[in-house]
């Protein structure tokens, strides 16, 4: 049975990898690991040892403690319908929008900000 500490610190490993758009090999290269086992430490069916985490955080270029942002969130506030998840960078789809946003002109991206701002205010 996965534990719900080490389905949060999966989430963040795979949500960082993301953003740093980085292979689950690359990561298990720079670890000294097999990529398989990167699967399973992101999907919580194995738990990350203390050093290993050590190891990730360091390839990952975060603190330790960035794997626990968050989780005590999840255990006090249950999520209120139609707002933004607290992992929302998890998902894929959002990391995606976030990554072409970024790569937009900067002029641009200040107008599709201010036409997504209008268009949230208006719903």
């Amino acid at each position: 049975m996965k534990h719900p500490v080490d389905v949060h610190v999966g989430k963040r490993i795979r949500h960082r990898r993301w953003m740093v758009g980085m292979t689950q090999q690359q990561l298990a290269e720079r670890v000294g690991i097999k990529f398989q086992q990167i699967q399973k430490y992101e999907t919580g069916m194995n738990r990350v040892s203390a050093s290993r985490l050590w190891d990730i955080a360091d390839a990952l270029e975060v603190p330790v403690s960035f794997f626990f942002e968050g989780l005590d969130q999840k255990r006090q506030k249950p999520e209120v319908a139609g707002a933004v998840p607290a992992d929302i960078l998890s998902d894929k789809e959002a990391l995606e929008l976030v990554r072409s946003y970024y790569s937009i002109p900067e002029t641009q991206r200040r107008r599709l900000f201010e036409l997504a701002r209008v268009l949230s205010d208006a719903s």
